[in-house]
């Protein structure tokens, strides 16, 4: 505890030395800033916030913000009056998350050609104050010019409430601070082999051994996020990971597996039976429903670890299979399952994600495991086959979501000896500076980096009892991964970074988050 207690007073008081100007706490960095000159502008009780139909979430987010850094209660009005601080729609800006933040001794205009552009804006203003709080405590607003768009259109993370459930408030909370830096994207891994958490109308028996999330609960998460512009993907991971729908659904595994006792968190390595008519029928309702709930285009079907050669290929009704489709090896079953759950999803509107498997899970490989459909976005992963992943996406012509685990795993330790002390399967190590040297373009020209959409970084469960270790977990490196996903390489530093982290921890701990002190960073040059 006295150590905890050491590192947040060092956090702090390293928040005192480095916070002394406006751009000190900006994160992520954004990709272009011109300092202003001039007299700063000054707020009293007496200023307004004048907003466009259609921000009044951004505009009550912007009145706490000033309450929480100047000490001052603005009155919020729909209005396209200029005001002291004026919240504005612009179609004539390109981009639907550029915004324009434009500071003069005047006034603030905070603009954007979509609700998320200005909220954006909204959340860079925030960090302005916070880096400036000298100034801001004095109710004044230095000037300055910032247009900024991110490098990459998606900016994830994911948690995993399926290995240890995570109460709605927490994942709002989780949410909350995903809008303050910029991430826009939240996938939810509802299944897997340690449980099953979305309710599924007439099949109430998937989630009858532990908690889950009613239909209308997400809805109304759902809701939430978006008005944080935030889009929520679920995953339901097939055909591996099942152990949780075996359970429910013995009959639909393998024959070679039909003696073993399906036991949540102690059975693994389990699939459904690529050969039974009835697995495609549950899953076709099960679909359905889940892509009802979430108004996202996207829905992530796993594909990932199958044990392929402990059930399909052990499988008596999977063999018949194989040899009526003239197949030699079991991996191949993989397309026809994916054809029929693929459909499923495509007449529900949406587009298939599924995480990228090369046809070795160690480098080298040079193919993907069985071919995917060029519909299907993929999510890389495996330490070290991310460029695999890349090279071979640019010859299929599939979308690529980076999720390297070398960068972005955020479940595995942050230094030597450093949590997690349980469900630890020898876990490699990601420091927070192993983080930020991601570069999402490996290197690359634009044009050989087309297909790549966006990063992600991951949160596996096994380890995260709850979400004061989620968060643990999270950050600082969070940090590194928005900066890699929205600010041009041209714009990033480490030392800048470095300086900027302080700021934002304390913020986040005086907001009550847990947050691991980076104190190796502190003795670097």
């Amino acid at each position: 505890m006295k150590k905890l207690l050491l590192l947040s007073l060092l956090i702090t008081l390293s928040t005192l030395l480095f916070a002394q100007d406006n751009l000190s706490a900006l994160m992520p960095m954004p990709n272009k800033i011109t300092e202003g000159k001039g007299k700063v502008l000054t707020l009293n009780n007496q200023s307004v916030i004048n907003a466009d139909n259609g921000l009044t979430f951004v505009a009550n987010t912007l009145q706490k913000i000033v309450k929480e850094r100047m000490n001052l209660q603005l009155a919020v009005n729909n209005s396209n009056a200029k005001g002291a601080i004026r919240l504005k729609l612009d179609s004539s800006i390109k981009g639907k998350e550029t915004y324009i933040i434009n500071a003069t001794s005047t006034g603030v205009t905070i603009s954007g050609s979509t609700v998320e552009g200005v909220l954006h804006g909204v959340m860079t203003f925030d960090q302005l104050l916070l880096g400036d709080s000298y100034l801001s405590r004095h109710h004044e607003i230095s000037p300055v010019y910032i247009e900024d768009s991110p490098r990459f259109e998606r900016r994830a993370l994911m948690l995993d409430p399926a290995r240890h459930f995570l109460p709605l408030k927490d994942v709002k909370l989780y949410i909350d601070q995903m809008m303050k830096y910029k991430f826009n994207v939240l996938q939810l891994h509802l299944t897997d082999d340690q449980g099953w958490r979305v309710e599924i109308k007439g099949r109430e028996k998937l989630t009858e051994t532990g908690p889950f999330y009613t239909q209308d609960e997400l809805k109304d998460l759902v809701k939430y996020a978006e008005e944080r512009g935030i889009e929520i993907v679920p995953e339901l991971d097939i055909p591996g990971h099942t152990v949780a729908f075996l359970h429910a659904y013995p009959e639909l595994g393998c024959t070679s597996n039909d003696t073993i006792p399906k036991v949540l968190g102690k059975t693994f390595d389990m699939m459904v039976c690529a050969a039974v008519p009835e697995v495609y029928t549950v899953y076709k309702d099960i679909l359905t429903q889940v892509c009802a709930i979430f108004p996202s285009s996207y829905i992530h079907l796993g594909g990932d670890e199958a044990a392929i050669a402990n059930n399909w290929a052990k499988c008596e009704r999977c063999q018949a299979l194989m040899k009526e489709k003239g197949y030699t090896n079991a991996s191949q079953l993989m397309i026809p399952f994916f054809e029929k759950m693929l459909q499923y999803v495509r007449d529900a509107g949406k587009t298939p994600i599924l995480w990228c498997e090369p046809n070795n899970i160690y480098p080298p490989a040079d193919d993907y495991l069985f071919p995917y459909p060029k519909d299907v976005q993929l999510v890389s992963w495996r330490a070290g086959l991310t460029p695999t992943c890349i090279k071979l996406t640019q010859k299929s012509g599939n979308k690529l979501l980076l999720a390297p685990g070398e960068y972005a795993y955020l479940d595995y330790p942050q230094l030597k000896g450093d949590l997690p002390e349980f469900n630890n399967w020898g876990m490699p190590i990601t420091t927070l500076r192993d983080s930020y040297k991601f570069d999402p373009g490996y290197g690359m020209t634009f044009s050989d980096q087309s297909q790549i959409v966006g990063i992600m970084g991951t949160l596996w469960g096994e380890a995260m009892l709850d979400i004061n270790r989620v968060f643990y977990m999270t950050f600082p490196r969070a940090f590194a991964l928005t900066e890699a996903g929205w600010t041009q390489m041209s714009n990033r530093s480490w030392s800048s970074f470095k300086s900027r982290v302080y700021p934002n921890l304390t913020n986040l701990m005086q907001h009550g988050i847990s947050v691991r002190a980076p104190f190796e960073i502190a003795n670097e040059e």
